[in-house]
């Protein structure tokens, strides 16, 4: 049985949509209370059993790969300070038993081409694709539910919600038969569909496990909108060949590749952080009763 043991983050957008913080660094490491966004993405994936990081990053990303690097500096500094906890915070960001590797993507051509240059790392292994900008809240990790998944099915699992009609034209939309508890079989995806033309209500969010076939696809996939090859479209292509299937996870998904969606995913998590949740909370209940007032 095939373990997913490898974690492939596509780090190398522009984030525009958060100009001018995203000029210097990456939306990636914009922060939701005290860890950046790609650091819940990594806890996620080691959680699931990952115990290979690949990171796809472009230009200006430097700061991730030194987020997830040794700071010899900071230990000292912590450990000569006598501040343990955090000294432990930081050494936890990787643990021992994890390696971490770093790939460039040259030309930004897209989700589908960044995926296909981790090729050479993966091999003939399933594995897992994480997109940072979908930050999930659960109790059990998202992506740890879709391993338990691929697991019994072994096939290709795509992480999917439920989502208004009128919001297609923000996902691959996928048209499925339900096949058992929270999960459909997938019979065909569409990238980003007009409200008339979308399959089902079933958006593809920003976890799959897919299996080493996929390359083949991703390699024979032809630059689509924007010059991009959409890994959408070799999805459409491995459906002729193998199983997928969809799972509605359990959770809650915040896209915080959207100025709401962050500020949302700041104060779900804020209420639960150990250090300020309860805090927070009372501020929050207080500055409700102000706008009431003020209202």
């Amino acid at each position: 049985m095939d373990r997913v043991r490898k974690a492939v983050f596509p780090v190398a957008g522009l984030g525009t949509r958060f100009l001018p913080a995203t000029k210097a660094s990456p939306k990636e490491m914009l922060p939701i209370v005290d860890k950046p966004l790609i650091q819940y993405a990594v806890e996620e994936a080691i959680a699931a059993g990952c115990d290979q990081l690949i990171f796809i990053t472009g230009r200006g990303k430097r700061a991730i790969a030194d987020h997830f690097d040794v700071s010899y500096e900071l230990e000292v500094e912590l450990e000569k300070k006598g501040k343990k906890a955090l000294l432990e915070q930081v050494r936890a960001i990787v643990p021992s038993h994890v390696s971490v590797i770093h790939l460039r993507q040259p030309y930004p051509l897209g989700l589908g081409h960044a995926v296909l240059m981790a090729r050479p790392v993966v091999g003939d292994e399933p594995f897992a694709v994480l997109l940072a900008d979908d930050l999930m809240l659960a109790s059990q990790p998202v992506l740890s539910q879709m391993v338990e998944q691929h697991r019994r099915y072994q096939a290709g699992i795509l992480g999917v919600e439920e989502i208004p009609l009128e919001h297609s034209t923000r996902y691959g939309v996928v048209e499925a038969r339900p096949w058992d508890e929270s999960i459909f079989q997938v019979s065909r995806i569409v990238e980003k569909p007009q409200p008339v033309d979308a399959p089902s209500n079933l958006g593809v969010v920003g976890r799959y496990i897919l299996p080493a076939r996929i390359f083949h696809f991703l390699e024979h996939t032809a630059q689509g909108a924007g010059g991009e090859i959409q890994l959408t479209d070799a999805i459409a292509k491995l459906l002729g060949e193998r199983q997928v299937l969809a799972y509605r996870f359990q959770g809650q998904r915040y896209d915080c590749g959207d100025k709401l969606g962050y500020l949302q995913a700041t104060i779900a998590f804020a209420l639960q952080h150990p250090e300020v949740g309860a805090a927070f909370g009372e501020y929050l209940q207080a500055y409700c009763k102000t706008l009431e007032v003020s209202g």
